[in-house]
């Protein structure tokens, strides 16, 4: 399958690839950098803070700079390619929700209590990049598997954000660590969540491509 059938299989989602600010290179390209971007800053002040919630949220920028660069890998790749790479990043999100509910084991354990005020203006920060994200990925949503693996991650990290917020109020006004802890399970439970989605939509690609390529033989 070349790259003319990528935009078939596209439903029209993936035209125009390199021309305008609206394609998806370009979206992705972006991403991308803002992500690595607030990955330095979030983990720097999950440490200084001793926020699970943050040092969750900045593993997250990582391996969503991981994910967008793999998107733009193959990008231009057939469908078969595109859904492959998905699957990894399914698996990858999986991982990431178990590494953070034994995260919070951990911390729960520890007792670590963490300072409210980094964790507020970090996770506002944070909060900005993953909406501007989310925007500019919204109209490929409903695209192949791959830019849909983007989408969900861009979704998620917003709604995440906003649990952060929610648990430096939380830690503020208790003097306890049990908002940041049970933001932290809550994002773990969304990574476990988008990775079912995309999991289940990369495999259903991979089945049509498949498919079609036993009719083609």
């Amino acid at each position: 399958m070349g790259a003319a059938c990528c935009h078939h299989d596209d439903h029209g989602h993936d035209h125009g690839h390199d021309h305008g600010t609206g394609s998806p290179r370009v979206v992705l390209w972006i991403a991308l950098v803002l992500n690595a971007a607030m990955f330095v800053v979030e983990i720097g002040a999950g440490l200084a803070a001793g926020s699970t919630a943050l040092l969750a949220d900045s593993v997250d920028f990582l391996g969503d700079a991981v994910n967008y660069a793999l998107a733009l890998a193959v990008l231009s790749m057939a469908l078969v390619w595109r859904a492959r790479v998905a699957l990894l990043k399914g698996i990858a999100m999986g991982l990431f929700g178990l590494w953070v509910a034994a995260m919070v084991i951990r911390h729960l354990i520890a007792g670590t209590v963490p300072e409210p005020f980094t964790m507020g203006a970090v996770g506002f920060a944070a909060l900005v990049v993953n909406v501007l994200v989310a925007l500019l990925l919204y109209r490929f949503r409903t695209g192949d598997s791959n830019l849909r693996a983007v989408w969900i991650c861009s979704r998620n990290d917003a709604l995440s954000n906003l649990a952060v917020l929610l648990a430096a109020s939380g830690v503020f006004a208790t003097g306890t660590a049990w908002p940041d802890l049970a933001v932290a399970a809550f994002m773990a439970g969304l990574a476990l969540w988008g990775s079912a989605q995309v999991l289940r939509h990369a495999w259903g690609e991979l089945r049509q491509s498949a498919a079609a390529s036993g009719a083609a033989d």
